[in-house]
């Protein structure tokens, strides 16, 4: 492969809502410019970009993938990224990778809900971006209806550069409005095409929308305003020119034309993505720190290197594979740099180019391009590489908190076994998912950002590794504690053939504020209790806290002030005095006004303002307490305290509620007291499970 500099890179992200078509549209791209010998299909599940399983069993993204192809003297770089929810947050670290990003709207449903958010992504990097009307092919797209949808929720500024020639079944091809001409497509799935003279029955529409789209370039460019309004018109070049500028400062988003299954236009685009979308030397310069100052990267190959890692794959055969942008310098295989982030240093394993799963090997990467290399040891997702020395710094990539629990109980031993390596794998490779025991409950939990995420972690988890486990509802991990006083005492004595047992202790037990645990307080005076056995009062104390007396549920906020006792010359001994406090904190746990703790959640709800009435309903009926409300942007936050037994089922609630639209983040807040008419329940089913026998109720 020949070797391209900076100016004659494009790096791309096709983003949009599930289903819009972008795999499909990517497959086109590799098509047609021979970097695959026939055009693939989701359906057939021999997509370059989706390659993995899961993907190709249900047909959907779940994962960004990065090829390329190689058009008209550039190379282009392009991530074909998830669409659906639960996996944006791969979508939104692969923008930071790419320099403008082209939004695939589908040409029958229009703007939907994913399209909505990765914008919203879009605005917060400040990316430029292009806007790809696909599947004009299929039975009721209209790109006029569509255009009108996007123009809409976006603002006029997406402005048409191709009118389609013809509607569904109908569709051949596309006017392209700067240069007046059609370019019609033979409906054989082969992209060749005939450039020909604009139909009559087009050329109305096609002058219309050139105005249209001459005066929108000349309003955001003070000297192409003026020649227009002194000559009337524009010369094709500084048409072009001007909707590059306009396209970089994201004052206008041009729209295109395509039927990726039937590879339509797909040609057109690629030469509209090498027109207008801005190389990484057009960009800008990258904000990063060196030597710990804030400075500016620029993609010069010349400069030292640096790159940031947005993705990592994990594979059972392959190993570890690190996808990087490039922002300064250069870098060949095999060598050594450091990883700013982590102060260690790492050497390449190797240096290649993907096109999906597929390696092509490189002799070197520049300023401006992505590349990937393997067997990085500490290198995560949002880590920097830089050369040795050079202490340069990018800002990591920001990952949201995991929304969503389940508990996960392995199948067999064997599982059991294997589980703990193959969850560290898979979290490697996707930052936003975690695992971790529940030490109240005991509970293996898998965190993720939504079910569909988790689910299919634990498919990953039975086809890589052969691991198989069940997901269940995570059990809550209730806690226990005292309202009142109480003053008792807790005495073992048993005698047997041989030496007795006896340990005597008195003790006192308040209540603590919230949050503050257990306090043990020794005011043994006079030698009542030898001050030896005193570690084994508070052993025993400690280790009967952990099962409380209402539901087995360990007990917090409470002081034990140990005060008196006695003790005997010979059968006085550590295990006599354990046994004795656990009686005593048994006795006094139930005359103190024992009662159920439960965990709080604070709750952030994104959502469009039409659906709050119904979310804040809904929450209150799950108990909730709205906190607050926040403007952001088209959306609403609502905040809100929450139990979090009432929120295991609120993911497919809002989706419902919100038609997909909204979205929640969750995390612990506080512990506070269960309603009395629920806590019969909670210890009934406490019983049922065995953690508390009848009798100790």
């Amino acid at each position: 492969m020949r070797d391209y500099p900076a100016d004659k890179i494009r790096n791309i992200a096709l983003i949009g809502h599930g289903g819009s078509g972008k795999t499909s549209l990517s497959a086109a791209f590799l098509f047609d410019t021979g970097a695959t010998t026939r055009l693939t299909k989701v359906d057939k599940g021999n997509t370059v970009t989706d390659f993995e399983p899961e993907e190709i069993e249900r047909k959907i993204s779940i994962s960004s993938a990065l090829c390329f192809v190689e058009w008209n003297d550039h190379k282009i770089n392009i991530i074909d990224t998830p669409g659906y929810s639960n996996f944006l947050w791969d979508t939104k670290a692969s923008l930071r990778a790419v320099d403008a990003a082209a939004v695939v709207v589908c040409g029958v449903a229009g703007v939907e809900v994913g399209t909505e958010k990765v914008w919203e992504m879009l605005e917060e990097f400040g990316l430029p971006r292009i806007i790809i009307i696909n599947k004009l092919d299929r039975e009721n797209a209209h790109f006029g209806r569509t255009l009108e949808s996007v123009q809409q929720f976006f603002g006029r500024q997406a402005i048409a550069v191709q009118i389609p020639l013809g509607e569904e079944k109908d569709f051949r091809g596309v006017v392209d409005l700067i240069n007046q001409k059609a370019f019609i497509f033979e409906k054989d799935e082969s992209g060749r095409f005939k450039e020909e003279a604009v139909p009559a029955g087009f050329k109305a529409e096609s002058e219309r929308r050139y105005r249209e789209l001459v005066e929108m370039i000349a309003e955001n460019d003070e000297k192409l305003m003026e020649k227009y309004l002194d000559k009337g018109e524009l010369s094709s070049e500084e048409v072009r020119s001007g909707l590059k500028k306009a396209v970089m400062n994201r004052q206008l988003f041009p729209v295109f034309a395509v039927s990726a299954m039937q590879n339509i236009g797909a040609q057109t685009l690629l030469d509209g993505i090498i027109h207008y979308a801005p190389s990484p030397v057009e960009r800008g310069d990258i904000q990063g720190k060196i030597n710990g100052k804030d400075e500016v990267l620029k993609a010069n190959s010349d400069a030292p290197f640096a790159a940031l890692v947005f993705k990592t794959v994990s594979d059972p055969y392959t190993g570890r594979i690190s996808m990087m942008r490039v922002f300064s310098g250069k870098v060949n295989p095999d060598v050594t740099v450091t990883n700013q982030n982590k102060e260690t240093d790492e050497k390449l394993g190797g240096l290649f180019f993907l096109q999906g799963k597929e390696q092509t090997p490189a002799g070197q990467a520049k300023a401006g391009d992505l590349a990937a290399t393997a067997k990085l040891k500490i290198t995560a997702t949002g880590d920097t590489l830089c050369a040795k020395g050079a202490e340069i710094e990018i800002p990591p990539i920001k990952f949201p908190e995991p929304s969503i629990s389940f508990a996960i109980e392995p199948k067999t031993r064997a599982d059991e076994d294997r589980i703990s390596q193959a969850s560290h794998r898979l979290m490697e490779e996707d930052p936003t998912l975690s695992f971790e025991r529940d030490p109240d409950t005991n509970q293996l939990l898998i965190s993720g950002n939504g079910e569909l995420h988790v689910r299919i972690v634990t498919e990953k988890l039975k086809k890589r590794y052969n691991v198989d486990v069940e997901l269940k509802p995570p059990k809550i991990s209730y806690k226990e504690t005292i309202k009142g006083r109480a003053d008792v005492q807790g005495k073992h004595k048993k005698q047997t053939g041989g030496r007795g047992q006896f340990g005597d202790v008195w003790i006192k037990m308040e209540p603590l504020p919230r949050g503050k645990d257990f306090e043990f307080e020794d005011k043994i005076f006079g030698g009542s209790i030898p001050r030896n056995f005193v570690p084994s009062i508070l052993k025993g104390l400690e280790e009967a806290r952990k099962k409380g007396v209402l539901a087995g549920y360990p007990a917090v906020d409470f002081k034990v002030i140990l005060y008196d006792g006695s003790y005997h010359e010979v059968d006085s001994s550590d295990i006599a005095f354990k046994i004795a406090a656990s009686k005593a904190f048994k006795l006094a746990m139930k005359e103190a006004k024992p009662t159920l703790l439960e965990p709080i959640m604070n709750v952030e709800v994104y959502t469009p303002e039409a659906y709050m009435g119904d979310i804040m309903g809904n929450l209150n009926g799950r108990r909730g307490k709205v906190q607050g409300m926040e403007q952001k942007g088209n959306m609403r936050l609502l905040k809100a305290v929450v139990p979090m037994a009432e929120m295991l089922d609120f993911e497919p609630t809002l989706t419902s509620i919100t038609g997909g639209r909204g979205s929640f983040l969750m995390e612990f807040s506080t512990y506070e007291e269960v309603p009395s008419h629920l806590q019969p329940k909670i210890i009934a089913e406490a019983i049922k499970e065995g953690r508390v026998r009848p009798e100790e109720e």
